[in-house]
């Protein structure tokens, strides 16, 4: 059997432990525990707080890796281009399909999907389309098929 003094040992050892890891300077157990108990809040809190910065940062980085598009209106057409620091499996096939909707033709075009996803395009206005378009127009159309593209893949 634990002798009396061996628990009273013990206790006191575990005590001092928990003063050292808590960094408390409580002279008796009930301050010693409260001190823990704050220090555990604390330690809560921390974690929240932490939880809820990689969560933004996540949300952030997500929202960083959609790709940037500009188009400049030119004297008989437009000049997109489309850049993502990842590489964007089936945005090309999809950013090409909204073209031919539009009515645009690809005059030239320029294509990276290696590394990155990097699309130079030089695109007209199919002549046999009365509808005008504007480069305000084209850019929101490609911002659109960026955004249900990344809905798409979010979901596989």
């Amino acid at each position: 059997m634990v002798s009396r003094e061996q628990k009273k040992a013990s206790l006191h050892e575990k005590l001092q432990l928990l003063r050292s890891i808590t960094n408390s300077h409580a002279l008796n157990k009930t301050s010693t525990i409260i001190d823990a108990s704050k220090y555990i809040q604390e330690l809560k809190q921390k974690v929240e707080r932490l939880s809820h910065d990689v969560a933004n940062a996540q949300t952030s980085s997500h929202q960083n890796t959609l790709p940037m598009v500009t188009v400049e209106s030119l004297e008989k057409g437009f000049l997109i281009n489309v850049f993502s620091a990842k590489n964007c499996p089936g945005l090309l096939v999809s950013i090409l399909e909204s073209f031919e909707e539009m009515g645009l033709n690809v005059l030239e075009a320029r294509v990276t999907c290696t590394d990155t996803f990097r699309f130079y395009a030089l695109g007209r206005k199919n002549e046999k389309e009365s509808e005008e378009v504007d480069a305000q127009a084209v850019k929101q159309t490609i911002g659109q098929v960026i955004k249900n593209w990344s809905g798409n893949t979010d979901q596989t």
